[in-house]
């Protein structure tokens, strides 16, 4: 006897009803389909402003506001000449905002980008230098921005943790994640975009909700998440305390919003960046959220890499990455695994570079990794061959940089001791 449901599948699968993709709280389909409304504030300027349409919060339509770049509105492309732009979408971290000067650097890179803000509000308008044509500092104080009236939640604490549970409408990670995703729509649908062509890149709490939206949103060709990672909920991470604090719905959060329970769903090509000592996103957390990635990636470990938004955006590698995935770009250097072979380490790269340095890192200090400091001992580059004297016995955690010839570091993953 033929089952009724089976009976129904052919005109479920016609009417699509059975092909929507919901993940956690997100509807996907909708988030990937639907282009967001949206109204321009000002193009009267190199970087233009808008807002689009977000999630309902209390019950209550929002806007997300937005800047954007491309060669075109940085008149760098005349109007006869006007081609298609990759795509890059720009998500800041914990207590920053959109900021016109990322926005305006990707543009400079031949890109179209848009930069929103995920805490319901919008800094002022950039100033230009009336000499070089550049935006004069970044948009990084709080207190000149404006709460939109119909804004989504704000970022802080409460929203980010303690919300979670019952209606998902009020949590910051479930708006974070669709407001970009609805970003990422929005990009696709200008007429100046290669839509087949566009990444994500983010800082700190956006390096978090990049490895989220990697997750999630398989229309990237590429992704860089800078410090931000997931299993927050363990080893050192700063946020630990407040995850432990949510009690019995500390595993919710962890299922729904950490993004170590997402990341094995991610084929994006990833490019992980962080540092040796960031007190945010601790090396082991950082190592377990990298290996949880089935797909394409790769990793670039800076020794006592500062942390902030300025410092997240300006290593060469991430537009290298994305180039090398939007618009054909030589790629960065792919080193395999270290392997210990008496006395040394040894490890093969492929690269369509030269290579022309390399260093081993370690450390033997414990405590928080925060604190730690590492030694620094030269390898040695022979062709695509790299060889290192072994760390000593007592060092606990360890790893390799190399560096081509164009000044693009790259790094082996970090190695615990057992």
């Amino acid at each position: 006897m033929i089952k009724p449901f089976l009976l129904l599948l052919p005109l479920l699968l016609s009417t699509g009803q059975l092909a929507a993709e919901k993940v956690g709280p997100w509807d996907l389909d909708a988030l990937k389909k639907n282009v967001p409304e949206m109204t321009w504030i000002h193009q009267d300027q190199p970087v233009h402003s808008l807002t689009y349409a977000g999630e309902l919060y209390k019950g209550k339509p929002t806007k997300v506001f937005a800047f954007y770049a491309s060669p075109v509105t940085l008149g760098d492309v005349p109007a006869p000449a006007r081609k298609k732009f990759p795509g890059v979408v720009l998500i800041h971290g914990g207590g920053g905002t959109a900021f016109a000067d990322w926005a305006f650097l990707w543009a400079k890179r031949g890109y179209a980008a848009i930069a929103m803000d995920l805490a319901g509000s919008r800094p002022p308008e950039p100033v230009f230098d009336p000499k070089t044509g550049l935006p004069v500092g970044h948009q990084s104080d709080g207190a000149k921005r404006t709460r939109l009236p119909d804004g989504g939640p704000g970022q802080g604490h409460e929203e980010k943790f303690n919300s979670i549970g019952g209606d998902t409408s009020d949590d910051w990670p479930f708006h974070a994640v669709a407001s970009v995703m609805r970003a990422h729509t929005l990009l696709r649908s200008f007429a100046e975009v290669e839509a087949e062509n566009t990444a994500v890149t983010g800082i700190s709490w956006g390096g978090y909700t990049t490895c989220l939206i990697a997750s999630l949103d398989d229309r990237f060709k590429a992704a860089v998440p800078v410090y931000g990672c997931g299993f927050l909920h363990e080893g050192e991470s700063v946020q630990k305390p407040s995850i432990d604090a949510l009690g019995d719905r500390k595993a919710l959060w962890v299922k729904e919003y950490d993004p170590g329970s997402l990341l094995p769903r991610c084929h994006v090509p990833i490019l992980c960046v962080n540092g040796t000592n960031d007190v945010h996103y601790a090396l082991d957390s950082y190592m377990k959220s990298y290996n949880a990635v089935p797909g394409e990636k790769q990793m670039r470990i800076e020794l006592n890499m500062r942390h902030g938004h300025p410092p997240g955006w300006a290593p060469k590698e991430i537009g290298l990455f994305i180039d090398s995935k939007c618009r054909a770009g030589v790629p960065l250097p792919v080193p395999g695994i270290p392997m210990i072979e008496g006395d040394n380490i040894k490890v093969t790269c492929q690269s369509a570079t030269a290579l022309k340095d390399a260093k081993l890192y370690y450390t033997v200090e414990s405590g928080l990794r925060s604190g730690r400091k590492w030694v620094t001992v030269p390898a040695t580059v022979a062709g695509t061959t790299i060889t290192a004297p072994k760390p000593p016995a007592d060092a606990n955690t360890w790893y390799m940089t190399i560096t081509d010839e164009r000044d693009a570091m790259v790094s082996t993953g970090v190695q615990f001791a057992k």
